[in-house]
């Protein structure tokens, strides 16, 4: 992962492409990975932060539309873009 260096540090900010190790147990790591595995899932995540010397990552799992999902959204979005150009 990429963690860019603190704009205002010093030489001792630490290298931005380096190894990182995540740190949950071997039970989470099996759980997300079968999840994972499912047709239609994504890990994400959903928020960093700094805590001391760590970085915290919040994982969530993810699932994209289905392709009538998809459909109704662009049909949606035709119908505004026509609304407003009728407007103008």
């Amino acid at each position: 992962m990429h963690i860019s260096p603190y704009e205002f540090g010093n030489i001792y900010n630490k290298d931005p492409l380096r190894d990182r190790k995540l740190l949950v147990n071997k039970r989470e790591i099996n759980k997300l990975v079968g999840l994972i595995k499912q047709k239609g899932y994504s890990l994400v995540p959903i928020s960093m932060y700094f805590k001391g010397n760590f970085v915290k990552v919040e994982l969530g799992i993810g699932r994209g539309k289905k392709l009538y999902d998809k459909r109704r959204e662009i049909a949606k979005k035709d119908a505004e873009l026509r609304m407003r150009r009728a407007k103008d």
